[in-house]
């Protein structure tokens, strides 16, 4: 009987589909904090370009970055320009459109972090 109930647990989960996350497009309220440990806030705004490609675009304290984004299962991430420097930011997708990702940049030590929450 054991055999059994365990086999019918397997079998359902793997009938039963996986629940993928997403991310949508649109406009992303921004909180990040830099390298050296100071805040800063502005937007992000992300158009898809496939089921799992996209362009980002941040606005934050006056500077305008872009960059071409990837989903992967729960894994989201996107390379960008900023100014002269190439920069690669990994986000976690969360549920209720909320990226929670930590970033770097070329030429500077350590890492950074920034939330990214739909706005309605």
């Amino acid at each position: 009987m054991k055999k059994y109930l365990a086999y019918a647990a397997a079998s359902l989960a793997f009938a039963l589909p996986a629940q993928a996350q997403t991310v949508s497009a649109g406009t992303y309220t921004v909180e990040g904090t830099n390298l050296d440990g100071s805040a800063y806030n502005g937007t992000a705004t992300i158009t898809l370009t496939s089921e799992t490609t996209c362009v980002i675009e941040w606005k934050t304290g006056g500077t305008t970055s872009e960059g071409v984004c990837m989903l992967h299962e729960d894994a989201f991430a996107a390379g960008y320009v900023l100014q002269d420097a190439v920069g690669l930011v990994v986000y976690k997708v969360k549920d209720g459109g909320v990226l929670e990702g930590s970033w770097t940049i070329t030429g500077k030590d350590g890492a950074g972090a920034e939330k990214l929450t739909l706005q309605p």
